[in-house]
């Protein structure tokens, strides 16, 4: 991958988890916070998807790497609700 595959990948991924945030009520932090919650989200999304047997609506592929647009978003709401329950955070 390219410095510029690079780049655009964690733009991407950037997004994906500000709208995983925003579907489960956000949480503090800015974009490094965002990209880890899509890369989270990613894996547990992908895991979903891998057990219930779906596929992947919206791929994108950067540099031979493919980043699951729904299921990274999916995941990623999946992920930061939990942790809200889990911290016991209220909506603000």
């Amino acid at each position: 991958m390219t410095l510029f595959e690079i780049l655009l990948f964690l733009i991407v991924a950037a997004i994906c988890g500000g709208v995983a945030r925003s579907l489960a009520g956000g949480t503090n932090g800015g974009c490094f916070v965002s990209i880890a919650v899509a890369f989270v989200g990613s894996m547990l999304g992908g895991k979903l998807a891998q057990i219930s047997g779906m596929p992947e609506p919206l791929p994108i592929t950067i540099g031979g790497t493919q980043l699951p647009i729904v299921w990274s978003i999916i995941g990623g709401a999946i992920f930061v609700a939990a942790l809200r329950m889990i911290s016991g955070a209220r909506s603000s």
